[in-house]
């Protein structure tokens, strides 16, 4: 049999669960024919889009992964580096006419440079009479999320309604991987000159790992998000989002396991705050989906153009080592660069910090983020930070200001996470560790803060105020 259908996986490494893999193992099964996945790194975009290298070693592992999966069924894993996506059409062109390749099979992206790359891919392959086929994107509910008026959401509650009631009458059973096709292949030997290092003790590259973590946290911890998901010292989290970030974790995986969990407990499904958190994932993709100025560096209101943002770099640099004299915001960027990931509490304690009291433009800590996080994604990642700056859709209320002392006290009581990433404060007592005395600040050889907190708060006050004349 001839290899007719050829699979293009990009941000969904994974042979579960996978609509682009499954249906095209299903029409070439039809067909009498076989299919073969490829799979086309870009560093040098990546390094454009700001991706950290944590990413990069987890992409590298989990296609290796991917491909020791897919080697007993017979499907072979081609690769095409190139450094851009203006280069794909050409290459992946000429490749399908090399291997006579007549269709190909994709899972959409949402991103406006991702969006361009796939149709002008298709656009080339039509001129050779190749067959595209694009399948649903990641996300929980694939379809638009439209309000009565046809038209986006702007705000998430009624955005979360509709989706849930989407969701209610959708099938979510995971679609299976591909049968064998053909004989054993041997196991690839793959090396990669793009690869970096990772935690790959906390992430091990391998989505069996990342199921088999998804349902112990439904079975064990999901119970308990709500209570436990605002205490960064807690193990409450699902610590998935690196695995979303890549698709080694499918939507209806996700479903399957939170369906079952609720139903064991005897709960409604549409109670669980673990799905709220991803219909905001979905939410923050749909946006950029429907606003594409999103992926341009623009603000969703487009007044806050009008700010003035500070620039420091003293302070800039202080915020990124972790260095800026307030514990849980030092603890918190510490974690981010020793880990590649940050509790969700903590990045919008960090934020908050970085747009509010810095003042500083949140463009600037976008990119950082993303330079940094091992599940950054980009249309989570900005939708967060234009929450925090006051400048998004559906935003934090512009004179909400987290006091980040009054954070720390709240959600690390005796500050056991500042201790564990701040160790030269880890002989202070719970209540000094929070805003050290000068005198122990000095004993400990920590900073004094960068800014002076309620200046700072009624500055960006001011500064929005502003905006209301204009």
């Amino acid at each position: 049999m001839k290899v007719e259908h050829l699979v293009w996986l990009r941000n969904d490494l994974r042979h579960l669960d996978n609509p682009a893999l499954h249906f095209a193992a299903m029409e070439a099964r039809s067909q009498n024919t076989k299919l073969a996945v490829l799979i086309t790194p870009t560093p040098a975009q990546w390094a454009e889009h700001h991706e950290s290298n944590a990413k990069t070693g987890l992409r590298a592992g989990l296609i290796k992964s991917l491909a020791k999966a897919l080697a007993p069924l017979g499907i072979p894993v081609h690769f095409l580096e190139v450094n851009n996506f203006n280069q794909l059409p050409d290459a992946i062109t000429q490749f399908c006419l090399r291997h006579h390749i007549k269709h190909l099979w994709f899972n959409r992206d949402m991103p406006i440079h991702e969006q361009q790359r796939d149709k002008a891919v298709c656009e080339q392959l039509a001129q050779h009479q190749i067959d595209s086929h694009i399948q649903a994107a990641d996300i929980i509910v694939p379809q638009d999320v439209l309000s009565q008026q046809g038209t986006p959401f702007k705000v998430f509650t009624p955005f979360f309604n509709r989706w849930v009631a989407m969701l209610g009458l959708q099938d979510i059973t995971p679609l299976e991987s591909p049968e064998p096709q053909a004989a054993p292949l041997p196991e690839p030997d793959i090396e990669f000159t793009w690869e970096k290092p990772f935690r790959k003790d906390l992430w091990p590259a391998d989505q069996d790992t990342a199921k088999q973590k998804l349902w112990q946290f439904c079975h064990h911890k999901e119970r308990h998000y709500q209570a436990g998901r605002d205490y960064p010292i807690e193990p409450a989290t699902s610590t998935l989002s690196p695995y979303l970030a890549l698709g080694a974790l499918g939507p209806r995986q996700c479903l399957e396991a939170i369906f079952y969990t609720c139903n064991q407990e005897e709960k409604r499904w549409q109670d669980s705050i673990w799905l709220k958190e991803l219909a905001w994932r979905d939410f923050y993709r749909q946006l950029m989906m429907h606003f594409p100025f999103l992926s341009k560096h623009q603000p969703f209101k487009m007044e806050t153009n009008a700010l003035i943002w500070r620039s420091n770099k003293e302070e800039f640099q202080a915020w990124c080592e972790g260095k800026t004299g307030f514990p849980i915001v030092d603890a918190a960027m510490r974690q981010l660069n020793q880990t590649g990931w940050m509790h969700n509490r903590l990045r919008m304690v960090t934020a908050s910090f970085f747009t509010k009291l810095m003042f500083a433009d949140w463009r600037k800590g976008e990119a950082y983020f993303m330079s940094k996080l091992i599940d950054g994604e980009f249309a989570a990642n900005n939708g967060g930070w234009q929450w925090s700056a006051s400048t998004g859709c559906d935003a934090a209320p512009y004179f909400r200001v987290f006091n980040p002392t009054r954070q720390s006290q709240t959600y690390d009581k005796n500050g056991d996470f500042i201790r564990r990433f701040v160790p030269e404060l880890a002989s202070l007592d719970a209540k000094s560790i929070h805003d050290p005395k000068p005198d122990q600040r000095k004993q400990c050889n920590y900073p004094d803060p960068i800014i002076d907190y309620k200046p700072a708060r009624l500055h960006a006050i001011e500064a929005f105020d502003a905006l209301k004349s204009r």
